[in-house]
């Protein structure tokens, strides 16, 4: 008896969960995680702020809330987001999901009917792709470079599928790759959106981890025509254990969305949302930030000196303005086998075809995380990939 769904039967488990498995091992060296680094946490003022909330006001933070998120978050949210040209009180909403994976999901479930075509950077997030296949929505990945997706290819993608859902797309310090979409590409994909009608997924995890560069402006803020999506999270600002984060879209998007989120979740934690308010207006945000961004540059700097110093020349990686991950490129070769044989000798890194549409398709490619290591597992995890990459190549 086969007793589980078409839907789930496909999806296969994320193969970077899977690699994360040989870090059991003490003696593994991680570089496959895409967690932030634990320095960063701000647990004394979470603490303070949770003693705070369960003696002022413990009935609010335990019992049941309203699916559309806590009214005091909701309105700081719009409020920042207004400055930011990102919300319009006429035409938008906001609604407060369990992290941006929610906000994500929720797009394939309001938007994409079985069959349907959802657009992708190629490569793309693991999570939000696996999100996609429970939806048996048909991938199609669109190749990118240093500026992000090439809009000959998109437009071939959007001709080639009339019945396309949206285009999803990571334009700040993108995950896998670490790439920044440039101001010029962001108004080329939203151009192509309004000529085909399309809506676009705007997922904007580590925005505020700039550390180098100039910031760009999203999609969001350029739209007038209620096309783009946008999700948020406070996973990388503050704690991902929280699991806040929020979706702007117009109002009847956003209606949707709360009809959906009432059949899974009911409500998004409401506790977590309250530590969440409380740190955005009684902390110093931009002293906040800064502390991450120096952790982040850091150590971005520390993992690309020493791949640079270590590493083959033949080997490429990029060099990301923030975020948290540097994507390397063999010039040839097996990169399962190169990727093997790292966590073989106790460094693990994730294989690039993980983020590809179609898993099969050769990749060159493998992704590393600077934010969870430390910095002597990163200088001793890079002279140990060094000492594989020189047997390969």
């Amino acid at each position: 008896m086969n007793a589980f769904s078409y839907r789930i039967s496909g999806v296969q488990p994320s193969a970077i969960r899977e690699i994360l498995k040989f870090t059991s091992d003490p003696e593994v060296i991680s570089f496959a995680a895409g967690n932030p680094a634990p320095e960063a946490f701000p647990v004394e003022t979470i603490r303070r702020i949770s003693d705070d909330i369960l003696r002022e006001e413990p009935i609010s933070a335990l019992q049941y809330s309203i699916t559309e998120g806590y009214p005091k978050l909701r309105q700081w949210l719009k409020d920042d987001m207004t400055k930011k040209e990102m919300f319009n009180e006429q035409d938008d909403e906001l609604i407060i999901t369990s992290g941006a994976q929610q906000a994500i999901e929720t797009c394939a479930k309001i938007f994409c009917n079985e069959g349907e075509t959802i657009i992708c950077e190629e490569p793309s997030f693991i999570g939000s792709l696996n999100a996609f296949r429970t939806y048996n929505a048909k991938l199609v990945g669109v190749e990118m470079d240093d500026d992000g997706m090439i809009p000959e290819k998109l437009e071939q993608a959007l001709k080639a599928n009339p019945r396309t859902a949206f285009i999803y797309v990571i334009p700040n310090f993108q995950n896998p790759t670490g790439k920044t979409t440039s101001l010029e590409r962001r108004k080329m994909i939203l151009d192509l959106a309004y000529k085909y009608n399309v809506l676009v997924l705007e997922d904007n995890p580590y925005g505020d981890l700039r550390f180098a560069g100039i910031d760009v402006p999203s999609i969001k803020s350029m739209d007038k025509k209620g096309h783009v999506i946008y999700a948020g999270t406070f996973s990388k600002i503050l704690s991902p254990g929280l699991r806040v984060g929020y979706m702007i879209a117009t109002k009847m998007m956003i209606s949707k969305a709360t009809v959906a989120l009432q059949t899974s979740t009911v409500h998004t934690n409401i506790w977590a949302q309250m530590v969440a308010y409380r740190f955005v207006t009684e902390v110093d945000l931009e002293e906040h930030f800064q502390k991450l961004r120096e952790i982040y540059k850091n150590k971005c700097s520390l993992m690309l000196n020493s791949l640079k110093f270590a590493m083959p020349r033949s080997i490429d990686f990029t060099e990301p303005e923030g975020g948290l991950f540097i994507w390397g490129t063999l010039p040839c070769g097996d990169m399962n086998a190169f990727c093997k044989a790292a966590v073989e000798n106790k460094v693990a890194v994730v294989p690039g075809n993980a983020f590809s549409v179609d898993e099969r398709k050769p990749s060159l490619s493998f992704r590393l995380n600077f934010s969870t290591p430390t910095d002597e597992q990163i200088e001793q995890g890079v002279e140990i990939l060094a000492k594989v990459a020189k047997t390969m190549y």
